[in-house]
């Protein structure tokens, strides 16, 4: 297999007449889809004619259930949407509650959360990377990027005690102060990454079968992404430089010094590239994070009401046991209003619409989700080609289910 288009036809002849094209359902049991997704192939031989995602298999109405939640009780809701980037969407949620409430949480706080959703962007980008390449055969790949992943999970146990659904980060600032030494392993980890990029690009980048696969496949041009509102890596993998961080900065990313990474190949190969540059300058911002933290200072802003007091201050004041208690029996009734927040998460443009009728209960919550979005440009990088090139177009636009059902 070269990766090269072949024509398309509708029909073929053969001696018993012309063939009608053939319906095939690829997934949403197939392992490479990356979860419950179903594609409705239509195929003239190996060809793909049309590519039909089919959506739904995982829904959790998530977005509904927030109505339901006090504030501070979505942030483990958000949790379950991108289960690959957990910081992220509890990032989202807090900075959008925070603008509505009108706070901003102290620098120590922020440099934090910097950190940790840099760490998640490489995690992400980890698996992403591994299944990938074991859906188009690299099996060492998946072994060697699901270790390092689990380095990083072992530091969100550490500072959160959880390795997935943390919901360490709460509206204010944090959840606990980060634990003594948690920057050591922090610092290790940071240490180590380059030299295993190095080994991911010496196994794959001049790879002659990785570029068969994926050089010239799933084209998207950058007048399309625009059109479709696609974001993140795929859309810079298209040559547009669109990266939220740097367009709307938010929890201090102004002050970082980082590059915003672009590719013009518009195929596989160039979202290939595109993201594991991203994993380098993810770690250039931790490095610059690390000595930016304070090695003091308070971890959550002060608003007796609406943020929890300090445990000390909760156990010797008796106004801070009552502010304790109803914030988390009532919840805190932000102003009535409406906000929007947009932060980078690992797979494009995760927005946050909140609407606050002035209960202790979001009036609604609707996420935009980058996996939804980024979804339907499957069509346009399936169709022409081979039923083997649907694999390496699904890997490439690094869809997580849960993120497109909510």
């Amino acid at each position: 297999m070269t990766g090269e288009a072949r024509p398309s036809t509708t029909t073929i002849e053969t001696p018993a007449g012309p063939a009608q094209p053939m319906v095939l359902n690829m997934g949403p049991q197939h392992p490479s889809t990356h979860g419950v997704l179903r594609v409705i192939l239509e195929l003239d031989g190996e060809i793909v004619l049309s590519a039909k995602p089919v959506i739904g298999y995982l829904h959790t109405g998530i977005e509904k259930s927030c109505e339901s939640k006090t504030y501070s009780q979505c942030i483990t809701l958000t949790d379950r949407i991108d289960y690959l980037a957990s910081l992220s969407n509890n990032l989202g949620f807090c900075l959008a509650a925070e603008k509505l409430i009108g706070i901003e949480i102290p620098k120590r706080a922020q440099y934090i959360r910097v950190l940790l959703t840099e760490l998640t962007r490489i995690s992400s980008h980890l698996v992403w990377l591994g299944t990938h390449a074991i859906d188009l055969g690299a099996m060492s790949v998946f072994l060697y990027c699901f270790r390092e992943r689990e380095e990083i999970m072992k530091i969100y146990e550490y500072v959160s005690g959880q390795r997935m659904m943390t919901s360490y980060f709460r509206i204010g600032g944090l959840a606990l102060e980060p634990p003594p030494g948690w920057l050591d392993r922090v610092q290790r980890v940071v240490d180590a990454m380059p030299g295993h990029i190095d080994e991911y690009e010496t196994l794959l980048t001049e790879n002659r079968i990785w570029k068969a696969r994926t050089v010239g496949v799933g084209m998207l041009s950058a007048e399309d992404a625009i059109a479709m509102g696609i974001s993140g890596p795929l859309l810079r993998a298209s040559g547009v430089p669109y990266d939220i961080r740097k367009v709307f900065p938010y929890s201090s990313y102004d002050e970082f010094d980082f590059e915003m990474k672009t590719d013009t190949g518009c195929d596989c190969y160039a979202r290939y590239k595109v993201r594991v540059a991203e994993m380098r300058e993810s770690l250039k911002i931790i490095r610059q994070a690390m000595e930016k933290i304070p090695a003091q200072g308070p971890f959550r802003a002060e608003l007796p009401g609406v943020i929890p007091p300090s445990r000390e201050e909760m156990k010797t004041s008796i106004e801070g046991l009552i502010y304790h208690f109803k914030i988390f029996t009532e919840g805190f009734a932000p102003p009535p209003g409406e906000v929007y927040q947009a932060i980078e998460s690992p797979r494009g443009e995760l927005g946050v619409f909140m609407a606050s009728d002035g209960s202790p209960k979001p009036y609604r919550v609707k996420f935009r989700t980058p996996s939804f979005v980024n979804l339907q440009s499957l069509p346009n990088l399936c169709v022409g080609r081979l039923i083997a090139d649907v694999v390496a177009c699904i890997g490439t636009t690094d869809i997580v289910l849960g993120e497109v059902d909510r």
